[in-house]
């Protein structure tokens, strides 16, 4: 009789140990062994990642260093007036003319937006990847130099729009002279 008892009570110890700590600990190391194979599969993605950085920055690297500046210049990053109002002066200087009355005008928030004060406003989010700008300015000279200025603008890198032109007489000149009034609009990425 005693040994029936005593096989009852082991094959009780042995069910309690199952149960209290067998059965808690195998489900603690599935657990982990998921967290495992979740953080080999990151692990592996980061891999992957690090490769498309890897050969994306070589295929950046393999541009020539001229071709970049030309692409900088042509859609900037960054916005930058005075850079803008100097390079426009430059080309107005080469022709015997020269910027005045400079008016910077606000961001249009859409490339299809009139530039008047009271233009409607576009409601929702703006996915466009670029903003633009506008610059109104007045010079004087001669329609020869102004259409050779029109032309340095056309053949430049930065993109520019002529938005408004006037043309008037200048009675304060010269027979010959004329004042122009331009609005330009530029662009740059976001």
């Amino acid at each position: 009789m005693g040994k029936i008892i005593f096989s009852l009570c082991s094959l009780g110890v042995a069910g309690a140990t199952l149960f209290l700590y067998t059965q808690p600990t195998y489900d603690n190391v599935k657990v982990l062994e998921n967290q495992s194979s979740e953080y080999s599969q990151a692990l592996a993605k980061a891999r992957e990642l690090q490769e498309l950085k890897k050969s994306l920055l070589d295929r950046y690297n393999s541009f020539e260093p001229g071709d970049l500046d030309r692409l900088n210049r042509s859609l900037p990053d960054h916005v930058d007036n005075v850079r803008l109002v100097l390079d426009l002066d430059n080309l107005a200087s080469k022709h015997r003319m020269s910027l005045e009355n400079v008016a910077i005008g606000q961001a249009a928030k859409n490339s299809s937006q009139s530039a008047s004060v009271g233009a409607a406003q576009p409601i929702g989010k703006n996915d466009q990847k670029y903003d633009s700008l506008t610059l109104s300015f007045t010079m004087h000279g001669t329609y020869e130099d102004f259409t050779a200025f029109l032309k340095d603008i056309e053949s430049s890198l930065r993109i520019v729009d002529v938005v408004s032109l006037g043309i008037v007489p200048d009675s304060s000149q010269a027979v010959g002279q004329y004042q122009y009034d331009m609005m330009i609009r530029t662009y740059w990425l976001k």
